[in-house]
């Protein structure tokens, strides 16, 4: 039985895919609702379409495809360190994943979505939390020192609206008309004029996010990345594309012509570029789950490929599947949601693992808010802190904020926040990146920075 999502978060997900459509304007939003990060920000779509993907550079309005390849080619990785973020979509249930199972006003405020004492395993960190049966995943990568856990992460004031709170934690400030997204300032500081891939979002549109003032960035539609011929296939396919090169060549000798036979030849380029991460030919060293939502584990799975590849990719940016605005039926849908989420999370860690990357990449794992500690029946409504996890083999693997407990509740009775997303923000910026978080963080000296790094 699927659950009843609020109708401000449908709206929500419906201004999303406008994000950074120029001169399409939105859907109707509520009222005051802030705009995407990224909203009007140039977009060029290349030659980039299969039959499950297309290619969308933001933010370079000048860029000819020539200069992509020159980008991409030029910007070697070496040891770059990547971020990658992934959203859990509708604001999960934190009380869930990691539950106070012997806290007696846990089960009083939830006579029916309790777990039981005994249900779950528990919490390394904290005896009186326990696991989720679902997110065993998450447990034994804790157990082995992988996944520092915040299990109360939030900000003052706390904003119920998913538009609204997700806003704050894409652009990395409590401003309702932030226009750029954290990450993206990140990769105006790190970032180049020529690589859009430096800042990747698997989403189909631009993630608000990664949304930059000064330097492109990217869009993937889908998994499978190579160029296509509608109705054509197999040798006279083959001897299509040797017939685009030539005629690309030919055509370079003409001066009125050299810019259709720049297109076609770099066409071809792009082409042989892209072949390896066709959706056919990704074969991951460690298997991915399968079934309902198995296009996340996909997206890892090619990210994770891509950097085996060497493509200069500093920020990736996915949404994981899971209907997580539970506010019913959130027995019949969340434990398998959560199952989804953190198995393919654990396989994309084993994944990078298995490839000799692991050193690189720092995944953060985020929603814009958890639930109300009292149940509604047979779901929860919007509540304020929640939890925030941050995967890698470089992570200190320790508790950041205390659990506050259910004893004293904020003003509205939702859970009290024990950090800020912002102070999480600043560690990732100056441990992971070594940038100085006042760069990109407004404020930045005055939040706390938890030591996340090891």
């Amino acid at each position: 039985m699927a659950c009843n999502h609020c109708e401000e978060f449908t709206r929500s997900h419906l201004a999303r895919r406008a994000v950074a459509e120029a001169g399409k304007g939105l859907p109707p939003v509520e009222p005051g609702m802030p705009v995407p990060a990224g909203t009007g920000l140039n977009r060029r779509s290349f030659l980039l379409r299969s039959s499950a993907a297309m290619l969308s550079v933001y933010g370079a309005s000048k860029l000819r495809i020539g200069d992509l390849q020159a980008g991409i080619a030029q910007a070697a990785p070496g040891d770059d360190r990547v971020l990658v973020s992934i959203f859990l979509d509708g604001g999960i249930d934190s009380l869930s994943v990691l539950a106070p199972v012997n806290d007696g006003n846990y089960h009083s405020l939830r006579p029916n979505l309790a777990l039981g004492p005994g249900e779950g395993s528990p919490f390394g960190e904290d005896s009186s939390l326990h696991w989720h049966p679902s997110a065993g995943a998450f447990d034994q990568l804790h157990g082995a020192g992988k996944v520092s856990v915040l299990p109360a992460v939030g900000y003052s004031s706390p904003d119920q609206s998913h538009f609204t709170s997700r806003h704050y934690w894409e652009v990395g400030e409590l401003d309702p008309n932030g226009a750029t997204g954290w990450m993206g300032r990140l990769l105006d500081v790190i970032g180049t004029p020529d690589n859009p891939l430096q800042g990747l979002s698997f989403d189909g549109t631009l993630s608000p996010a990664l949304a930059t003032g000064s330097v492109p960035v990217a869009a993937l539609d889908g998994p499978s990345y190579d160029i296509w011929a509608q109705g054509v296939w197999g040798e006279p396919e083959d001897l299509m594309w040797g017939a685009i090169a030539d005629i690309g060549n030919a055509q370079r000798k003409d001066a009125g012509l050299v810019e259709a036979g720049d297109a076609a030849l770099q066409s071809m380029r792009l082409k042989a570029q892209l072949d390896p991460f066709s959706g056919e030919q990704i074969a991951p060293p460690v298997p991915y789950p399968s079934g309902d939502g198995a296009w996340f584990g996909e997206n890892l799975a090619a990210l994770s490929t891509m950097l085996a590849s060497g493509l200069p990719i500093r920020c990736a940016a996915i949404s994981a599947p899971g209907g997580f605005d539970t506010h019913d039926n959130q027995a019949e849908s969340f434990a398998g949601d959560l199952k989804l989420a953190a198995d393919s999370i654990a396989a994309f860690q084993a994944d990078l693992e298995a490839r000799g990357l692991a050193d690189r990449v720092l995944t953060l794992v985020w929603s814009e808010f958890g639930r109300r500690p009292e149940e509604n029946d047979s779901g929860t409504d919007h509540g304020a802190a929640g939890i925030g996890l941050a995967i890698g083999t470089n992570v200190r693997g320790r508790m950041i904020g205390e659990f506050p407990g259910l004893g004293q509740l904020d003003a509205d009775d939702n859970l009290r926040s024990t950090s800020d997303f912002r102070g999480l923000y600043c560690s990732i910026l100056e441990q992971w990146f070594n940038v100085d978080a006042a760069a990109v963080i407004p404020s930045a000296p005055s939040f706390y920075r938890p030591a996340l790094i090891g």
